[in-house]
């Protein structure tokens, strides 16, 4: 029983000791949504700049992979890198539309409105980081499951004829038409 008892009291210490963060508050489950909620319309402002200016650089990493992926004139790899690259391009026209409604929603004071946009580029954010995983994988790992493929033929002069099997002259066939299935023209 006393072991029972000293269990289940190091089982609530331990809980409690993991919501509390370093500075030994107590931490709340909100999710980043929730946090969102809870920036002041200057910290939005910021993220979102910091979030669009991010994507931007994604787009150039990406940028250079699909360049790299036509160096290599390998096909499957700039279709997936394409693909991504097309993907990061509208999310990141959305992340902009979308910071310039925050802008207006925060100045009109709308503060739901600006909730709504930031959420919208936050989103977006996370995809691009997602894409931006994706599109170097294609380039990394299709690499070693495709490879190159080089194919050399040589033909024996003496064996193979110089004529084509395939060219043979048919024989000419009359062509008979049936009569007219309605006696009118």
């Amino acid at each position: 029983m006393a072991r029972v008892v000293f269990v289940l009291v190091l089982f609530v210490a331990a809980l409690a000791y993991a919501q509390t963060d370093k500075s030994g508050t107590a931490r709340s489950n909100m999710t980043e949504f929730e946090k969102a909620s809870g920036l002041s319309d200057s910290e939005k402002q910021e993220k979102a700049s910091q979030y669009t200016s991010e994507m931007k650089g994604v787009l150039t990493q990406v940028l250079a992979l699909l360049k790299e992926a036509r160096e290599d004139k390998d096909v499957i790899k700039v279709n997936c890198v394409n693909e991504k690259l097309t993907k990061i391009k509208g999310l990141i026209r959305i992340a902009e539309q979308a910071d310039i409604t925050l802008q207006e929603a925060i100045a009109k004071g709308e503060r739901d409105a600006a909730t709504h946009e930031f959420h919208k580029i936050s989103i977006s954010h996370q995809k691009v980081r997602i894409l931006k995983t994706e599109a170097e994988q294609c380039i990394g790992e299709l690499a070693f499951a495709v490879g190159k493929t080089s194919v050399e033929v040589e033909v024996d002069k003496e064996t193979v004829p110089d004529d084509d099997p395939t060219d043979v002259e048919l024989p000419d066939t009359p062509v008979f038409r049936p009569p007219a299935a309605s006696p009118y023209e």
